[in-house]
């Protein structure tokens, strides 16, 4: 383009418009925490280049013995992708790796090609935080008010949600532990599921989006001692821990079997509940039943 010429004046985006690009995501907390200020700007690029690769490789059914999912990404595909030479790939994988432990390379054998587990560190960090909240309130705080409580959850979505109706209805006569317990599973799902991503891949589908979230909380937070799960009593602790493994490809998973339910469903919020339960286990089969299928054929 030469000097005089200009770039053509591009249109603004309008509404939901944003939601018509594809996008790699790359976690928030790769930017805003501590730990990670030393990371370059390019390893966290390639991290998220990395996480999507993860997506296809879960859909395909590439997990090891123990279940945990695993990609191929060559050297000189991550060059291509990023532009750049053989030394800073190399650099850049050695930084994941050694330096931060944000993914392990492991060789399979001669002959074969070295696979990569990109690690997931976002429970983690919502652990260590709760701990440090709990250590912190046992020094210093004796008595909290349920206001000061609330300040604690996520200060962008939660404060804007704050005085809204839904909010006021579900926290009013609860104690301060049991607000303690809702901010902390609503800020670990919100990251865990990498919920603003979500909201933004299904710019229509919001509003189901956040029932998903809000029935996530409220099982997550339940005092019962045990939950009906597909008909089952089973331990709220149980039902607890399984919710708590899922993340962002387990609930496109949900909403994709969602639309293609088209049986009458009598009690929505048990059949959600149970499907959100069982994702899961199922995920990896129901791919890879789809995968192969596309593959090798089906009947008509």
């Amino acid at each position: 383009m030469g000097a005089t010429e200009r770039a053509p004046a591009l249109p603004y985006f309008y509404g939901a418009q944003s939601g018509q690009f594809a996008f790699y995501r790359i976690p928030k907390a790769l930017f805003s925490e501590p730990c990670f200020s030393g990371l370059s700007t390019d390893a966290k690029l390639l991290y998220g280049l990395m996480l999507d690769r993860l997506q296809l490789s879960i859909k395909n059914g590439w997990v090891d013995e123990h279940g945990r999912a695993y990609i191929y990404y060559k050297l000189e595909n991550i060059q291509k992708d990023l532009g750049c030479a053989d030394k800073k790939a190399t650099c850049l994988l050695a930084e994941l790796d050694a330096k931060y432990g944000l993914i392990e390379r492991r060789r399979l054998g001669q002959g074969k090609p070295t696979v990569i587990y990109v690690k997931n560190f976002a429970g983690v960090f919502e652990s260590e935080r709760y701990k440090n909240r709990q250590n912190n309130e046992s020094e210093t705080v004796k008595t909290t008010s349920p206001d000061s409580l609330y300040l604690r959850t996520n200060n962008t979505e939660e404060s804007k949600n704050k005085d809204s109706e839904t909010e006021s209805i579900y926290l009013s006569g609860k104690d301060a532990d049991e607000m303690e317990s809702y901010g902390f599973y609503r800020d670990f799902f919100y990251k865990q599921l990498e919920f603003g991503a979500l909201l933004l891949d299904y710019p229509y589908e919001n509003e189901f989006l956040y029932e998903i979230l809000s029935l996530l909380i409220e099982t997550a937070c339940s005092k019962k001692k045990m939950i009906r799960i597909c008909g089952e009593e089973k331990p709220s602790q149980v039902v607890r821990s399984q919710l708590m493994k899922l993340n962002a490809e387990h609930i496109r998973y949900v909403m994709h079997c969602m639309k293609e339910n088209t049986s009458k469903v009598r009690n929505i919020k048990q059949y959600l509940l149970a499907a959100l339960y069982n994702a899961p286990m199922t995920i990896h089969s129901y791919y890879g039943t789809a995968v192969r299928h596309d593959l090798y054929g089906g009947p008509e």
